[in-house]
């Protein structure tokens, strides 16, 4: 498998950035980036992220709501 950081260097940026706007799960996010696991990924495009971030933290609050919120 070739992985997007060998073939497009830089703008595996983009793609992250580009497929985190689209919602997909970071765990589909890290493989292609040539990351094994998702904590490399959080951390080296955490900003890139953030709409998955903020879903999660969305869904966690409806199911989670605080009590008087």
């Amino acid at each position: 498998m070739t992985y997007m950081h060998e073939v497009f260097g830089t703008h595996s940026h983009s793609f992250v950035s580009l497929l985190s706007d689209a919602e997909v799960p970071i765990e589909q996010i890290s493989r292609p980036v040539g990351h094994t696991g998702t904590t490399v990924t959080e951390r080296v495009y955490c900003h890139q992220l953030r709409p998955v971030i903020e879903h999660g933290a969305v869904a966690l609050d409806r199911t989670f709501p605080i009590a008087g919120a």
